[in-house]
């Protein structure tokens, strides 16, 4: 038993060591790709978010220019990191647009719930039944929100917004 103890104690120090100074570290490629991502997370690439993209660039499966939010400079990082010459933005996947928000014009509200479940970083708060809002900080701008709304409440204002003129503008649409 006191045999079957200590190689136990042994075998666990060894899967410790092993486990802390020879763990496999992420590709640092996929992290620098990722970084000159713009982090919508709006899945026009075709892939769910910005972190598979990345992983598709380096690995060879996805071009680098699939990313519209990235626009044309996204385009250029990328290929200047990569080493590989500038290609046009690839308009299949849509067009860039400056940076937005969403925000829901609480008035036409209805609190159907169909705008939460499309925000990939949990942007919106409410309750079935009960006006939603939108945290701005949060919003990536990706628009996946709007198309699910029954009742058009959500509109996209642009970045350099004040938010002391969004209830202005939505006012005026």
């Amino acid at each position: 038993m006191l045999f079957l103890c200590l190689l136990f104690a042994v075998l666990g120090l060894g899967l410790g060591y092993a486990a802390r100074y020879l763990k496999v570290q992420g590709d640092p490629l996929v992290e620098q790709i990722d970084a000159l991502l713009p982090q919508t997370q709006c899945g026009q690439c075709k892939y769910p978010g910005c972190r598979p993209y990345a992983q598709a660039v380096a690995s060879g499966e996805a071009d680098i220019n699939q990313c519209p939010p990235g626009g044309e400079e996204g385009v250029a990082a990328l290929a200047n990191l990569l080493g590989i010459t500038t290609k046009p933005l690839n308009t299949d996947f849509g067009q860039p647009s400056p940076p937005a928000v969403a925000y829901i014009i609480e008035q036409d509200c209805i609190g159907c719930i169909k705008c939460i479940p499309p925000c990939p970083v949990d942007a919106i708060l409410g309750a079935s039944k009960q006006m939603h809002t939108v945290i701005t900080a949060e919003c990536t701008g990706c628009e996946l929100c709007v198309a699910p709304c029954p009742v058009d409440c959500i509109i996209m204002l642009p970045l350099e917004h004040n938010p002391s003129q969004w209830q202005w503008a939505a006012n005026n649409d």
